[in-house]
C-alpha cells in the first residue's frame, strides 16, 4: 500500500494508519511531505524516525523515482492521511510538485484505489471544486469526521474509527471499527 502524509492538521492519522497496515500484515511505501514534518513538530513528540520504524519503505517528498512513482509498481492504492488542500489541488490538477502528489496520480492512471483524508475547514469553492475533480477521476474523498454512534472515549477511537473505516474501502477489516446497528 502506498501512503502519503501531508501537511494538513491530522499527523497522528498518518502514523496511526502504518501501525493498522502492519497489524494486518500490508506492505507499506510512505512519503512524508516537508509541510507534513512541520506539523508533526507542532502536533505530536513524534520524529521522523518513528513514521520510518512503521514503515516498510520510507521515500524522501522529492524521490520521483521512487518505486511508487511508477505505474509498474504495483500497489493495491494509496491513501493520503492526512491530505491537505494543497496535495489535493496537485491530484485534481495533475501538478505533481513531489512524490505523494506523483505517487496519487500514478495511482489514478493505473485506475488503483486512492483515498484522501481530506483535512480543512471550512472549505472554500476551490476546495470543492477539487474534491469534486479528484471524485470524477476516481478517487474518495473521505474526511476524518468523527462517527460518535461509536462512543468514542478518546482521541484514539476517533483516529482508529476513521481508519478503519478508510481500511474498509480495500477491503482490509481493521478490528477496532465499531459497526453501527440499529437497537430496537
Amino acid at each position: 500500500m502506498a501512503v502519503g502524509i501531508s501537511g494538513a492538521s491530522g499527523f497522528l492519522y498518518g502514523l496511526r494508519l502504518l501501525e493498522m497496515l502492519r497489524e494486518l500484515g500490508i506492505e507499506t511505501h510512505v512519503t512524508v511531505t516537508r509541510a507534513a514534518l512541520l506539523t508533526m513538530v507542532h502536533e505530536t513528540s513524534f520524529k521522523l524516525s518513528d513514521v520510518e520504524a512503521r514503515a516498510d519503505f520510507l521515500y524522501r517528498p522529492d524521490d520521483v523515482a521512487a518505486s511508487i512513482s511508477s505505474g509498474s509498481f504495483k500497489t493495491m492504492g494509496m491513501i493520503i492521511a492526512p491530505c491537505s488542500m494543497k496535495t489535493l489541488a496537485e491530484i485534481a490538477q495533475g501538478v505533481t510538485s513531489g512524490l505523494a502528489s506523483r505517487a496519487a496520480e500514478v495511482t489514478l492512471k493505473e485506475r488503483r484505489k486512492l483515498v484522501l483524508l481530506a483535512r480543512e475547514t471550512p472549505l472554500t469553492q476551490s476546495h470543492l471544486t477539487n474534491m469534486l475533480t479528484v471524485t470524477q477521476m476516481g478517487a474518495i474523498v473521505a474526511p476524518p469526521v468523527p462517527a460518535f454512534y461509536a462512543k468514542p472515549e478518546s482521541i484514539d477511537d476517533l483516529v482508529d474509527q476513521t481508519l478503519g473505516r478508510v481500511l474498509d474501502l480495500f477491503d482490509l477489516d481493521a478490528a477496532q471499527v465499531r459497526r453501527w446497528v440499529k437497537t430496537p
